[in-house]
């Protein structure tokens, strides 16, 4: 997302595949293939943040965390290389700033985004609104007032 005048622009929205998929053992070449696409979307687009979604992790899909944890960590790391502060929200806080409620389905929290964001269509697969959400929630973020 660009902050402009006018409100938050979509520049670019989309999902990074691995060419290996989710198949695939070894987890090395997803993860290059991961830092590969991220890098490039940073050189491409210089932004001066990011954001991310905070894992979550439920008791009974303990491998799903920790493979998630090893593709933030790539984030996390083509951030860092290039000193972008990174900045993390959990899902029910991302969900509750983009459509006012902390438990919105994933249908909600697409129609929510293409309302918000003056979309012509419905951002697709859903976890494009997620990663637009998060990135929303951290403009209103920080658009607030200063609390004290």
């Amino acid at each position: 997302l660009e902050s402009r005048p006018q409100g938050p622009h979509v520049c670019e929205a989309g999902i990074i595949r691995t060419a290996e998929g989710r198949g695939a053992t070894d987890m090395a070449p997803r993860l290059r293939c991961l830092y590969d696409g991220i890098v490039e979307v940073l050189d491409q687009f210089r932004p001066e943040v990011m954001v991310v979604e905070q894992l979550f992790a439920h008791y009974d899909h303990p491998r799903t965390a920790i493979l998630m944890g090893h593709a933030r960590g790539v984030l996390f790391l083509a951030g860092g290389q290039r000193d972008l502060p990174v900045f993390s929200y959990n899902a029910t806080r991302i969900k509750k700033t983009i459509t006012g409620h902390g438990r919105a389905s994933k249908e909600q929290v697409q129609h929510a985004i293409r309302r918000e964001l003056g979309l012509a269509r419905l951002p697709e697969p859903p976890d494009v609104a997620d990663a637009l959400a998060a990135a929303l929630c951290h403009y209103y973020v920080q658009k607030l007032p200063a609390q004290g």
